[in-house]
């Protein structure tokens, strides 16, 4: 089944709860961690994410964009993450083993990311043990970006390394999702889809979320 993560950087953020309960009837809540050294934009942190965690239950997928994520797994973790996603390009693969590591010790559930620059044969020393892939189709930094088509190639080469390695393996999209760009990632192989404005700018965000779902 298609799972829906609506992302928080759309949200309203002086009413983040509000804005919380709007997308309750999506399957995880995403939420874009940004340090303006791995990309040029600075979000939230370490204390948001233990609030969101107080006021709702929902599965807390934490996208951490941030430069040697291996130091803050600890924190996100204890804050309340569900599961973590840390970017290949942040670090020198040492110590991106050791963040995965952090995670595994911490309980919560793994993922690597992958920029648009980067192989999806990047995740092979990894993806074994992995929880979950997430492909950016735009360029990670600033919600509203274009979907970038050429990252339908890296979802079918990804999707392929996991039916072969690692099956249980989700697949997550996240960048210009909307109804038209949903079927075309999930034709593709992805199974977890990230959307900011289209949830978050339509009219009814419980609609629109069921649109992407069942986007075939």
């Amino acid at each position: 089944m298609v799972k829906i993560a609506p992302s928080i950087l759309s949200a309203d953020f002086c009413n983040l709860e509000r804005d919380i309960r709007r997308v309750s009837a999506a399957d995880w809540l995403h939420v874009d961690v940004m340090d303006g050294l791995f990309v040029p934009n600075l979000t939230i942190g370490v204390p948001v994410v233990a609030s969101i965690r107080r006021h709702t239950q929902m599965f807390l997928d934490v996208h951490l964009m941030i430069d040697k994520p291996e130091r803050y797994i600890d924190a996100f973790a204890q804050a309340g993450a569900d599961l973590l996603s840390v970017h290949l390009e942040a670090d020198h693969p040492t110590r991106i083993a050791a963040a995965l590591r952090a995670m595994e010790a911490n309980g919560v559930k793994k993922a690597v990311a992958l920029r648009p620059i980067t192989s999806a044969k990047a995740v092979l020393p990894y993806l074994e043990q992995l929880d979950m892939v997430l492909v950016m189709t735009v360029e990670p930094g600033f919600g509203g970006q274009a979907f970038m088509e050429q990252q339908l190639d890296t979802i079918r080469e990804v999707r392929s390394l996991i039916d072969r390695y690692n099956p249980a393996c989700e697949l997550e999209v996240d960048g210009g999702i909307a109804p038209g760009t949903a079927e075309k990632v999930i034709e593709a192989g992805a199974n977890v889809l990230v959307a900011g404005s289209a949830v978050y700018g339509a009219e009814d965000p419980a609609r629109a979320i069921e649109l992407l779902r069942t986007a075939r």
